[in-house]
This record gives C-alpha cells, structure tokens and sequence, in this order.
C-alpha cells in the first residue's frame, strides 16, 4: 500500500498554488477524494497507452480543470497523456529553469479501481494502520518507516477492499 505522500498530489499542489490565474474552489485533499473514485485500472493485454478507455475519464477531467485554473495549452495526446503549460512570474523567464511535471493515471490490474472507499486516519498517532474493512490489510511502520515522519498528519488509505491509487494519482 501507498501513502497519500504522493507524487500527484504534489502536481495538484503545484497547478493550485503557481497556476492561479483562478483559485481552485475545494482543497487539494477533496479534489484528491474526488480523484481516487475513478477507476483508472489496467489492462496488461493491451499494447499501446492507455490500457483501458475509463483511463481517459480522469484524463479529461484533469484537462477540464486545469484549464479551468488558467492552465494554457492543455491538451491530451492519443496516449491519453495530459499536458499543460504554467508560466512564471518572474520578470526574465528566460533565466529559471523549465520544471516538467510527471504522474500516471492508471492503476493496477491486479486490484478493483471501482467503488474506492478513501478513509482519512487523522492526526496518525504512530504503529502500524489496519484498514478497518479487511482487518488482514495493515500499512506497518517495519515495511513503512517513513510512517515514523507523519505522527500528527492525517494519512488517507482505502478501506482494505479496493485500491487507492495514490502513487500518483
């Protein structure tokens, strides 16, 4: 299992808080909620990107938002990869270096991406977290240290029935 400490999430971040051209209207841990109902799972069978149509779902709502945030040159190609522009404010763009942004969709094929029940253990105390609707499902501190550096966050999981596809998604 993954943690939210996750790379979209950080993407979320970074388009609400140096795209804003228009403030985002909920925060990133709602919008990420919203996000991890869409079942984006895999299929190994295919050969080309993407795998299954229901990846494009999500790919058109990120489309759909980021322009909505001011994004420009949102588009996503034939792959269903979702591309964006976000220009500085800095009076010489020229002089900073470009920052490129990527995450993957998709989930994996060997886990149910539908009907994704999040659950939010706020203010995590420590020790390990057992996913109250498969009990067998437990996130440890032994093959999770980094959990040792979230006492006090809240962390979001799935409920132990489905996959929350949280590594970047």
């Amino acid at each position: 299992m993954k943690l939210i400490a996750s790379f979209f999430l950080l993407f979320i971040l970074a388009f609400t808080s140096f795209a804003q051209q228009k403030p985002p209207t909920e925060s990133a841990m709602d919008r990420f909620l919203r996000y991890v109902k869409i079942d984006t799972q895999s299929a190994e069978d295919q050969p080309a990107p993407p795998s299954t149509k229901k990846q494009l779902d999500l790919a058109r709502l990120l489309e759909t938002e980021l322009k909505a945030l001011g994004v420009q040159n949102v588009r996503i190609s034939e792959w269903g990869t979702v591309y964006g522009m976000v220009r500085g404010n800095l009076p010489d763009n020229s002089k900073v270096p470009t920052i490129g942004l990527i995450a993957h969709m998709d989930t994996s094929p060997a886990v149910s991406g539908a009907n994704v029940n999040a659950i939010i253990h706020k203010n995590y105390q420590g020790g390990d977290i057992v996913l109250p609707n498969d009990k067998t499902q437990v996130i440890t501190v032994a093959q999770n240290p980094d959990l040792k550096n979230l006492i006090g966050d809240d962390i979001i999981t799935a409920d132990g029935t489905t996959l929350l596809g949280s590594d970047d998604k």
